[in-house]
């Protein structure tokens, strides 16, 4: 890498034989995310239930944490996480949690350790939001849904 940003992670109580998220290829753009349970946990069809990590992380200013699904999990099961991307903001310091939801058709294990969801660090930018009652115009305009077509 050229410019490594360092991302400061604590594990919780209970967590010391989870693994940090962490690249499993080269060009991965997520690091995968482990369950912290103590016993497997069951999500039958259309449940959805919070799975801890135990992790915490410090987040430097202007950058945030996004909880994605795992596509294997999506695509064999039918398992992804419920509101992707959850955002982590750089001024939370509680464990990481996924919400995961199991939209197949069997009932789904997780075991501890497992890798659940990824974790994807990305730079953000804070505005100033101002009123105006004259926007610029566009030629897409007020086009919204669907707008161009199937």
């Amino acid at each position: 890498m050229d410019r490594c940003i360092k991302i400061f992670v604590s594990k919780v109580s209970g967590a010391e034989d989870i693994p940090l998220p962490q690249y499993m290829t080269e060009g991965a753009s997520g690091m995968d995310l482990a369950a912290n349970i103590a016993e497997n946990i069951y999500l039958e069809p259309g449940e959805f239930k919070v799975i801890p990590c135990g992790i915490q992380l410090e987040l430097p200013r202007g950058f945030e944490a996004q909880v994605r699904p795992r596509s294997g999990l999506a695509s064999k099961y039918g398992v992804t996480v419920l509101n992707s991307p959850g955002t982590i903001d750089s001024d939370y310091r509680g464990e990481i949690k996924v919400i995961l939801i199991n939209h197949g058709k069997e009932k789904f294990e997780i075991k501890r350790g497992d890798r659940i969801a990824q974790l994807v660090i990305s730079k953000v930018e804070q505005v100033e939001i101002v009123q105006n009652s004259h926007l610029g115009k566009t030629t897409r305009g007020e086009g919204g849904f669907g707008h161009t077509g199937v």
